[in-house]
């Protein structure tokens, strides 16, 4: 049985559509088509059932996956690795959201940069989670870290921490609206009317945090939008306006008195973050060793 036919197959498997599996393979759909419907005749059995949006496997095409695919993903190591005993520094393309792939995942997978002759050369981008995952399925980056979890048989997620999100502002809106306690007495009507920095203009984590917290929508109006948390905090700071911003990234500025918690509720508002791979790349050492890395110092973060 060729190789290059199964390789296909397992693409189509992984990814549920011939054009997706086609963009990952760098060959046309029809070319595809013609692959799969060869390695069909030398089965003797249908492998894929076609749908309007993609294909699903048939309980043959499952059970030859199964047995096929660890096979191909220790080819593609070996391919992928060389057998030059020099080849040992590889590049990780890493990708994610920019303030945590910033402030967290960088500095930790720098670490493993210079390790005994056996370390990282890096690479990382920015998006956001359709971004990251469009590009992570398209071969673009062996490693991203998103708030979405991805579904298919494409891309494997792990979670791999969570992040608390606390509602701040410089110390005089904390004044004005009578501290804490006024808060927890009228709530989300206490807040009305005061000015809101945000990354967007639907307010996509001051409207989370209303949800969760207060069972409701914000009042306000996005006064001051930027596309990066670290200028939402910066803001913040400078008294623009109440913000939502994550305990990670305004912790120091918390502890220094540039901005306050405004609320401090039972339950604070959670949001996961992903450890997301293509399937079957974790067989390449140098993914393995980043998503292991990162799983292990990530437990120091929550």
């Amino acid at each position: 049985m060729d190789l290059a036919l199964l390789r296909t197959f397992v693409t189509v498997h992984r990814a549920g559509s011939f054009t997706r599996a086609a963009a990952l393979l760098g060959l046309s759909q029809p070319a595809v088509t013609s692959q799969i419907r060869t390695l069909e005749r030398q089965v003797g059995r249908p492998l894929f059932l076609r749908q309007a949006r993609g294909v699903t496997p048939t309980t043959i095409g499952d059970e030859l996956a199964h047995k096929a695919a660890p096979h191909l993903d220790a080819l593609v190591e070996i391919t992928e690795t060389g057998l030059d005993e020099h080849s040992s520094l590889r590049t990780l393309h890493l990708a994610g959201p920019p303030e945590f792939t910033a402030e967290r995942a960088l500095p930790a997978l720098a670490e493993l940069s210079d390790d005994g002759g056996q370390g990282l050369a890096l690479r990382a981008s920015f998006g956001n989670a359709d971004e990251t995952l469009e590009g992570l399925s398209a071969g673009h980056h062996d490693l991203a870290i998103t708030t979405t979890r991805p579904r298919g048989a494409l891309l494997t997620a792990t979670p791999l921490c969570d992040e608390e999100h606390v509602l701040v502002a410089a110390p005089r809106w904390a004044a004005r609206i009578g501290g804490p306690g006024k808060l927890r007495r009228k709530g989300a009507h206490a807040l009305e009317n005061l000015p809101v920095v945000e990354v967007h203009e639907s307010l996509p984590f001051v409207s989370r945090y209303w949800a969760s917290v207060f069972d409701s929508l914000p009042a306000a109006s996005g006064t001051v939008i930027v596309p990066d948390l670290r200028a939402v905090l910066a803001c913040a700071v400078t008294g623009a306006g109440l913000a939502v911003l994550p305990r990670y990234l305004c912790g120091s500025s918390l502890e220094r008195g540039d901005v306050v918690a405004l609320h401090e509720p039972a339950v604070p508002p959670l949001r996961t973050y992903f450890l997301v791979v293509r399937t079957g790349t974790l067989a390449m050492p140098h993914i393995a060793r980043a998503h292991e890395w990162l799983l292990h110092t990530a437990a120091d973060w929550c």
